[in-house]
C-alpha cells in the first residue's frame, strides 16, 4: 500500500474516533462538575475540533482526487473553514478568560467580551474580503493608494457610523454602564439589554425596546441606579399638629432614630464596617462615591409649616432592589405609625377653620 493509502485510512479513523474520543474527554474534565474553567473548555475545544476536522477531511478530499478543475471551490471551502476556526479561537481564548473570573469571584463585564466578539467578527470579514480580492488578481496595495478623493468621500459616508463605533469603545471603557443595568436619560428610562458596536439597546419598564445609537448615549447624561453597593434612600417627613410639649417632641424623635438604628435593613456604620475594611484599602478615594455605599441617618424637626411641625425622616435601605426597597420603608413608615400612636403626639392635616358670629343687627342702617 502506498502513503495515500494510509494517510486516507488515518483520516478516516480519525472521523471515526473523534465522536468517541470526545465524549471520553468530556468525561474526564467533568469528573469536578463544579470546575467552569473546565467545562468552557471541553465546550470550545471541541467546537474548534469540529472546523478543524472538516479542513483535513476537505484538504485530503481534494488532495486524493487531485482535482484541478476545482480550485475556486477549494479556496472558497478553506476560507470559510478558516475564518469559523479563526473566530472559534478567539471564542476559546474568550471563555476561558471568562472562566478564570469566574473561578476567583471577579466580576465579569459581558458588553467588554461581546465587544471583542464583534471586533473579531469584522476582522474576520476584513481578511475574507481582502483575500477574495488578492484570489481574483486584485491588487490591494493599488486600491489603497488609488483612494484619494474617493477614500474621504466614503470616510464622511461613514462619519456618524465610526463615531458611533469610537463611542462604544468609549462607553465601554469609561465603565459607565454594563448590561443589566438600570439607567435613565433624559428621553428614556430602562435596563441595558446590550451595548453593540453602534448602538446600545434599552428595555424600558412598559417592555418596549429602544435602540439607541451609542453618539448620543456617550455625549447625554446618563443617570445609572444599579451602580451603587449598598443604600437606597427612604425619605420623607411626618407632619404633627403644634404643640408645646417640646419633652414629647423630643421624645419620639428620639425613639424613630433608635427604631432605625437597630432595624435589620437600614445601613448604619456598625453593619457596614466589615465592607468598609474589604474594600477600603487606601485613602486614595472616598469609599461612599466609588462603590456607592450610604449610610446617612438622619431624624430631625425640620421646619414649621402652616399647618404642621415636620419632622425629617432620612435614612438607606441596605437592599438596592426596587421591591425590596418598598417592602423596608413600609416597615419603617409602619413602625413611625405605631410610635406617633404610643405618643401624646397627634398626626396633622390641613385644616380650616370658619368663624360665625351669631350677633344680631350687627350691621345697622
Amino acid at each position: 500500500m502506498n502513503t495515500r493509502i494510509y494517510i486516507v485510512i488515518g483520516i478516516i479513523l480519525l472521523n471515526i474516533l473523534f465522536p468517541f474520543l470526545a465524549k471520553h474527554i468530556k468525561y474526564f474534565l467533568f469528573k469536578k462538575r463544579r470546575n467552569t474553567f473546565l467545562k468552557l473548555l471541553y465546550s470550545r475545544v471541541y467546537k474548534i475540533g469540529i472546523p478543524l476536522l472538516l479542513l483535513i477531511d476537505i484538504n485530503a478530499f481534494f488532495w486524493y482526487f487531485d482535482f484541478e478543475n476545482f480550485k475556486s471551490i477549494k479556496f472558497f471551502i478553506n476560507l470559510f473553514l478558516l475564518s469559523w476556526l479563526f473566530y472559534e479561537v478567539i471564542k476559546y481564548f474568550i471563555y476561558t478568560a471568562i472562566s478564570i473570573k469566574v473561578t476567583q469571584k471577579k466580576r465579569v463585564r459581558r458588553e467588554l467580551f461581546h465587544l471583542i466578539i464583534n471586533l473579531a467578527k469584522v476582522f474576520i470579514a476584513l481578511i475574507v474580503f481582502v483575500s477574495v480580492l488578492s484570489f481574483y488578481g486584485v491588487n490591494i496595495t493599488a486600491i489603497i493608494t488609488s483612494l484619494g478623493i474617493g477614500g474621504v468621500i466614503i470616510g464622511l459616508a461613514a462619519k456618524d457610523t465610526l463615531s458611533n463605533f469610537f463611542d462604544s469603545i468609549r462607553l465601554i471603557s469609561s465603565d459607565a454602564i454594563h448590561v443589566g443595568d438600570w439607567i435613565e436619560t433624559r428621553d428614556f428610562e430602562g435596563f441595558v439589554t446590550e451595548i453593540g458596536l453602534t448602538y446600545t439597546q434599552i428595555r424600558t419598564f412598559d417592555n418596549s425596546l429602544i435602540v439607541i445609537p451609542n453618539t448620543k448615549l456617550a455625549n447625554d447624561w446618563v443617570r445609572n441606579w444599579s451602580r451603587r453597593l449598598i443604600g437606597r434612600r427612604i425619605k420623607f417627613w411626618v407632619k404633627i399638629k403644634y404643640t408645646l410639649d417640646i419633652d414629647e417632641v423630643n421624645r419620639v424623635i428620639n425613639e424613630i432614630r433608635q427604631m432605625l438604628i437597630s432595624h435589620p435593613m437600614i445601613v448604619t456604620d456598625r453593619k457596614i464596617e466589615t465592607i468598609k475594611n474589604k474594600l477600603h484599602k487606601n485613602n486614595l478615594f472616598i469609599l461612599e462615591d466609588k462603590y456607592g455605599v450610604r449610610k446617612t441617618l438622619l431624624v430631625y424637626l425640620d421646619e414649621f409649616d402652616e399647618y404642621s411641625m415636620n419632622i425629617l425622616v432620612y435614612a438607606f435601605s441596605i437592599t438596592i432592589d426596587w421591591e425590596g426597597w418598598l417592602k423596608v420603608k413600609q416597615d419603617v413608615l409602619l413602625k413611625v405609625l405605631e410610635i406617633i400612636k404610643n405618643s401624646k403626639l397627634e398626626l396633622a392635616y390641613p385644616t380650616s377653620v370658619i368663624f360665625h358670629d351669631e350677633r344680631k343687627n350687627l350691621w345697622k342702617e
